[in-house]
């Protein structure tokens, strides 16, 4: 049981930013790795010692995920959470100018992120938030490297189509 809590301290906040990333919502996102935790214990048994550990975790966390996605219709919490996080970054930034371009960027990027499709977002999500390799990430996602890269790449190229399009709006 120990060396359990110790799993839980030492990977808490990879699983829970990973599960932020893709669905958008703090409390979902706790539920989420909650459930990725106890779904890990009760797979403890059957999990294989020539595979990284990472791997197995990320694994249940990205089913534990995409679950959760199909099944919700939580917009509206999705955008309450953004919203309180927006107010987190007012208290940071003093200058009234930088502020509203700094709200406004990052509110374009979650939109856009919320936006992709999620094999694009688990992809994007793995390597670039949770610093996963491509193999890493194939592995993960039981696809071809071939199909990470292109799902990574689909990915980066619709969030700057997005970004450029509210570039150009906000002139």
């Amino acid at each position: 049981m120990d060396a359990f809590t110790e799993i839980v301290q030492r990977y808490q906040k990879p699983v829970m930013h990973f599960c932020y990333r893709m669905i958008g919502s703090r409390p979902d996102a706790e539920d989420v790795a909650q459930e990725t935790f106890i779904r890990l214990y009760k797979a403890l048994g059957r999990l294989r010692p020539d595979h990284p550990f990472t791997t197995a975790l990320f694994t249940i966390a990205r089913n534990a995920t995409l679950n959760h996605l199909r099944g919700r219709g939580r917009h509206q919490r999705r955008m309450a959470a953004l919203k309180q996080e927006q107010k987190g970054l007012d208290s940071t930034l003093n200058q009234p100018d930088r502020k509203a371009q700094a709200q406004d960027i990052t509110a374009a990027l979650e939109k856009a992120l919320a936006a992709l499709p999620p094999e694009y977002k688990e992809a994007l999500v793995l390597r670039e938030y949770q610093g996963f390799d491509y193999q890493h990430i194939a592995t993960i996602l039981a696809c071809p490297v071939g199909t990470v890269r292109s799902r990574i790449a689909r990915a980066r190229e619709q969030i700057r189509q997005q970004l450029l399009a509210y570039g150009e709006s906000a002139l």
